[in-house]
């Protein structure tokens, strides 16, 4: 019973990847094969199913040109301000120990407060300085995917590797609209009703494509190393509603996880996150407006299992931030260009699985 508590465990944390989106770094909110905890399906007999629901939280307001931060934004007051919860709700269903198929939805409520967007960050134009707020609220982009243990997970408890693919439907709307406040040459106030930024945005209005992994191994008692992947290929270019670009996604974790109490099925575990949008799609063009870069954070987490419940909760804390040139600010001659982007100090993180 102390291993299979250890293995949930390790099989939880593996499952908790995808706590993305970082501000204006408009990286989706979604589930995969690794995506949610549905790699406990290694531990389920065939025809058992697993519900799971995450909850993310994110606040950024720090700008970033590189990995440079733009500390007059908040200074001045012009920083760009995006709150976020995303709940993503999932269900898998293992056909064996090795193979289990998951299908994922994510809900998404955003709020987004800017001048710049609004009346304009200068005095002249914006003399009071006003802020207003746009909002986005519904169904993002939904995921079908597919895990296979390469070996038993019921005989091999010390180390193991998954691999996984998945399709990304766009099931989420990709224009969302909202109320501008904009003065005319005589300072009075209308409104123009136009597309929300993309990190607003509740999908991209692609097809997605991704592979996954996810390992462990046993380095000592009760402690195990971990890792997993995700890369996900967007063959569309633009979203030709609101000119934003369909980039390609990616994500990586490693850590060590530590059994503090076997028998209670409570863990600890400490690692290393990255996630973030690349500059330059690995299929089809990389036009439109997008803001590509990366976090790097630092991820603590605590994890409990049940025979049938469990639980994970972190805080992955932000240490290298770097919004990096897009594929038009790359087309600029003078290589002056580089856009810049909000991000956030750090997530919260919470995840429960219910397997029946």
């Amino acid at each position: 019973m102390k291993k299979i508590y250890y293995f949930f465990s390790l099989a939880m944390l593996l499952g908790s990847i995808k706590g993305f989106s970082q501000g204006c770094i408009a990286v989706r909110h979604m589930a995969s094969a690794t995506g949610n905890p549905n790699s406990p399906a290694s531990m389920m007999k065939g025809g058992q199913f697993q519900f799971t629901a995450s909850y993310r939280y994110l606040h950024s307001f720090r700008h970033f040109v590189g990995t440079q931060e733009q500390k007059e934004r908040i200074e001045n007051g012009t920083q760009v301000i995006n709150t976020s919860h995303a709940f993503d709700f999932g269900l898998s269903y293992a056909v064996n120990p090795r193979l289990s198929f998951s299908l994922n939805l994510p809900y998404l409520d955003n709020d987004r407060s800017s001048l710049y967007e609004h009346y304009g960050n200068s005095i002249e134009a914006n003399p009071e300085q006003k802020r207003f707020h746009t909002y986005s609220k519904g169904v993002g982009d939904m995921r079908v995917s597919a895990t296979y243990w390469l070996f038993n997970p019921l005989t091999h408890l010390k180390g193991n590797l998954a691999i996984g693919v998945g399709v990304k439907a766009p099931t989420g709307d990709a224009n969302v609209q909202g109320d501008f406040h904009k003065l005319d040459k005589n300072k009075k106030e209308y409104i123009q009703r136009k597309a929300l930024d993309q990190s607003m945005q509740l999908g991209d209005s692609g097809w997605g494509y991704s592979i996954e992994m996810q390992g462990y191994q046993s380095v000592f008692k009760n402690a195990s190393v971990y890792y997993n992947g995700f890369y996900m290929f967007s063959p569309k270019t633009v979203n030709a509603a609101t000119g934003f670009s369909v980039p390609d996604q990616f994500a990586g974790r490693a850590g060590l996880s530590y059994s503090v109490a076997p028998k209670k099925g409570i863990s600890l575990a400490l690692g290393g996150r990255v996630e973030g949008l690349p500059a330059i799609d690995r299929i089809g063009n990389s036009e439109g407006s997008r803001r590509p870069g990366y976090i790097i954070s630092v991820e603590p987490s605590v994890i409990i299992n049940t025979h049938h419940h469990s639980f994970i909760f972190g805080v992955p804390y932000a240490v290298v931030r770097n919004r990096i040139k897009s594929w038009s600010d790359m087309q600029d001659p003078t290589g002056k260009k580089h856009g810049d982007a909000a991000f956030a100090d750090y997530l919260i993180t919470a995840t429960y699985a219910y397997r029946f």
